[in-house]
This record gives C-alpha cells, sequence and structure tokens, in this order.
C-alpha cells in the first residue's frame, strides 16, 4: 500500500492546468508529490476533501466557488456559490455530496455533486457566523468548528438543525477538529494553549490545558491507540494528548521555532504527516510514533505558499 497526499495552499498559484505542474524527486527520507496548478486565478484553493483518491473537492475562499479535481484526465470543474460565501472548508458524505462551510455568511451548503444545486443551511439567528472546519461523526452527521464566535456546532444532516456549544475561555478560536470512534469530539483552540473535548450525548465541553503556554493548536489527527495529536502553529512542535492519563507530550519540529507547522494528517499505520509553513519552500514531514522520530522531510515542489490542509488516502500500488 502507499498513500497520496492532497496539500492546498492559502496562497497557491493559479494558471492553466496541466499534467503534474511540479513534481518532487522520492529518495531516501522523501516521498513523492505531485501538484497541478489551479485554473482559478487569485481564488485561494483551499482544503482538499476525497472520498476515493479520484475526485479531489476543494473550496476557493476568495472566489466563492466549490470545485472539483479529476485526478486521472487533470481536468477541473467549478461550481459557484452564492457570493460572499467565503467558503472555507468542505467534505464529502460517503454518498458523494459535498458539504462546505459559507465562512463568511453564516451557512452551510449541501451541493448535488452532479446538478450543482446548493441547498443552504443558515446558522440559527446567525450564529455562529463563521463556520469554519467541518467534520463527520460516525452517523453521518456533521460537526464544525466557529473560530470567531468562540463555538462548536453540531448539524443534524436529516433535520438540518443546528445545536450550537460556546467555548468557556474567551478568545479561545477553536479550529481544527475530529471525532473518535466513540464518538468524542475533539477541538484544537487555536487561540490559547489548550484542547477541547466534548461529549456528544451531554453536549459537554471539557478544556485540557498544554503544559506550554505559549503552544498555539491549529490543526489535528487521532491515531488508534486513542492519542489526539495536534502541531502548535506558534512554537513549532508536533504533540500529543493522552485521554486515558491526561497527559501531553511534545517533539519539536525539523525546522524548529520557524517551523509554523500547519496542515495535518494520520495515514493507515499510525504515522503522523504535517506541512511546515514557515520555511519557503514548505516541507512535507513525517513523524513515526512507535520510534518518536521523524522519518520523512520533501520540499513541496511548488514551495506551496502555505498549505493549510492535507488529506490521506490509501491506493494500491
Amino acid at each position: 500500500m502507499r498513500f497520496a497526499a492532497l496539500l492546498t495552499a492559502a496562497a497557491a498559484m493559479t494558471a492553466p492546468a496541466a499534467a503534474q505542474d511540479f513534481t518532487s524527486e522520492p529518495g531516501e527520507g522523501r516521498i513523492l508529490i505531485e501538484e497541478w496548478i489551479v485554473p482559478y486565478a487569485d481564488s485561494r484553493p483551499r482544503d482538499p476533501y476525497t472520498i476515493d483518491g479520484d475526485t479531489i473537492w476543494f473550496v476557493g475562499q476568495r472566489s466563492d466557488y466549490l470545485a472539483a479535481f479529476d485526478t486521472g484526465t487533470g481536468e477541473f470543474r467549478r461550481i459557484d456559490l452564492p457570493e460572499g460565501a467565503g467558503p472555507h472548508n468542505v467534505i464529502v458524505a460517503g454518498d458523494g455530496t459535498p458539504y462546505y462551510a459559507g465562512n463568511r455568511d453564516a451557512h452551510i451548503g449541501r451541493v448535488d455533486p452532479q446538478t450543482g444545486e446548493i441547498e443552504r443551511i443558515d446558522m440559527p439567528d446567525g450564529r455562529p457566523e463563521d463556520p469554519h472546519t467541518l467534520t463527520f461523526d460516525a452517523e453521518g452527521d456533521i460537526w464544525f468548528t466557529g473560530q470567531g464566535a468562540n463555538t462548536v456546532s453540531f448539524l443534524d444532516v436529516s433535520e438540518d438543525t443546528v445545536e450550537t456549544i460556546d467555548v468557556p475561555t474567551s478568545s479561545a478560536r477553536p479550529y481544527g477538529i475530529k471525532v473518535a470512534p466513540d464518538g468524542t469530539v475533539w477541538v484544537v483552540l487555536l487561540g490559547v494553549n489548550k484542547i477541547a473535548e466534548i461529549d456528544p450525548e451531554t453536549m459537554t465541553l471539557t478544556e485540557h490545558e498544554i503544559p506550554r503556554t505559549e503552544a498555539r493548536p491549529r490543526r489535528m489527527a487521532l491515531t488508534s491507540d486513542g492519542r489526539v495529536w495536534y502541531v502548535d502553529y506558534a512554537g513549532g512542535y508536533i504533540g500529543a494528548f493522552d485521554p486515558e492519563t491526561e497527559s501531553f507530550e511534545e517533539w519539536r519540529a525539523p525546522a524548529g521555532a520557524n517551523s509554523a507547522p500547519y496542515a495535518m494528517a494520520v495515514d493507515g499505520q499510525d504515522r503522523l504527516w504535517f506541512v511546515e509553513t514557515g520555511p519557503q519552500p514548505n516541507m512535507f514531514v513525517g513523524f513515526d510514533p512507535d520510534s518518536e522520530t521523524f522519518i520523512s522531510e520533501t520540499p513541496v515542489p511548488s514551495e506551496g505558499g502555505t498549505c493549510a490542509t492535507c488529506s490521506i488516502t490509501p491506493r494500491t500500488a
């Protein structure tokens, strides 16, 4: 098995697409990275998501679109969203239906992938005003953060109803979010040195404080041993929280204080992958929790700008 890593840059280069516009040279300690230029100029393409590794969905935050990229043909398809939507994130249901976060217009959109028809799910009373990062739970419902609103919310997709929890710490800036196999919701709080745990049955939110007060966790991933992983964007660390012992452990990223780790994901072997966005070119880094070592460092061929999100999909060799 191998994995395909899909990245987007918050400040991506845009031009007419060509097959594999940028490609890395794999070798000892380096992986193969293939990149395609998005053909929508100055649109800030971001947050790729795929359920099959063949069709990659992403949003254009500056230009109000949802797009699909066919990795086989190299073709892009664009679906225009309501003006001012400011999409920040997209996730795709098992039936192929994309949902996007209308970050600047207080809604989540459900899109028919065939017709492009949009069903708009407005936030109750306009709150949270900034749906940010979405994730599915085991039932296919959606949990999502509101960074500016300082909230975490639950969307019942069958009823289109939204329930919102306020984060107790002010200006906590809830950012990355994942749902564990047992249903527990985990959130990293970018504005403070904390991660949050939510019981989906009681909607109770518990904060866990990272020992380093200067830590600012931005993205996260979950491994099969139950640990909650995060990247510290401010300090340049990768860290893990063990819910069983309520303890933290951290490792300094290769670029140290200049790392600014952002995009993060876990592969099928429980290895962590993240992108250091401080260095130019951005560096795609692999970390093995078993050996507690960094196993790979690969420059992003296009330099990357700022790689904000990555998605890992198992593929046969």
